[in-house]
């Protein structure tokens, strides 16, 4: 894999052009979103557009020079994929873990994190605390690139990390399985002071509009990080590292 590309893509990433683009569709491979050139209005890439949106897979319009740059000039055809490292698992896999182990659920729940680096951080993090997997949202969120997989140090290969639509649905489900859901947020009970035993769901909002109303109404608790100093925020893998071992020391 090459390391060294500025915009942090690599070919074992991409997929280039429309005939394997439209074989990823059709064999459900995880894709995370497709770029179409601005202009690219041809039965193929029309094609190819409204597969993704039925399969609910982002599609972001752009210049052509940017699919240019991306791809190192190779015949892209006005369309590129950006896939998965890893298939994503479910959350019914995450919980059959926990089950397999013997311990109550511990998940963690990403709220549209953006920033691939934040998600491998957190990911890695989660591995380490002894988590049983993490769920991600489908659109406007980060997904298993190879940036967030460099980030997680490998754990990538050894955490269950699902997509799915809605988060606050699958709070829902979560809850109705008798697992916790604590917000990471401003406002909330000291986290020193939380009781974070039995099976529990952590949500980590978003690096710069935090949890979304609707989710933060469906938590449980809403638990925060004291602040000494002069900024009022933490980096979200940061403070969700802090959560997840104590939340680890708790269980």
């Amino acid at each position: 894999m090459n390391d060294n590309r500025n915009d942090k893509y690599t070919n074992d990433e991409l997929l280039i052009g429309r005939n394997p683009i439209t074989e990823a569709l059709s064999s459900g491979r995880s894709v995370i979103k497709i770029m179409v050139a601005k202009g690219s209005v041809t039965g193929p890439a029309v094609e190819i557009t409204a597969k993704a949106k039925k399969a609910g897979i982002p599609v972001q319009e752009v210049e052509r020079k940017k699919l240019d740059y991306m791809t190192s000039g190779a015949a892209h055809q006005g369309v590129v994929a950006l896939c998965a490292m890893k298939e994503y698992s479910t959350v019914e896999d995450i919980l059959k873990l926990a089950e397999e182990r013997g311990e109550a659920p511990f998940v963690i729940i990403l709220d549209e994190i953006e920033d691939p680096h934040n998600l491998g951080a957190i990911i890695r993090s989660a591995e380490c605390a002894g988590a049983h997997g993490v769920i991600i949202k489908k659109r406007r969120a980060a997904g298993l690139t190879y940036t967030a997989y460099k980030a997680s140090a490998g754990a990538i290969e050894y955490l269950p990390v699902a997509r799915v639509t809605n988060i606050a649905d699958t709070i829902d489900d979560l809850k109705k399985r008798n697992i916790w859901v604590y917000g990471a947020d401003m406002d909330g009970e000291d986290y020193l002071k939380t009781d974070f035993s039995g099976g529990i769901a952590l949500v980590i909002g978003n690096e710069g509009k935090g949890i979304s109303r609707l989710v933060r109404e469906k938590c449980d608790v809403i638990v925060s990080l004291p602040l000494k100093g002069r900024i009022n925020s933490l980096n979200a893998s940061v403070a969700a590292g802090i959560l997840m071992y104590k939340a680890a020391e708790k269980r």
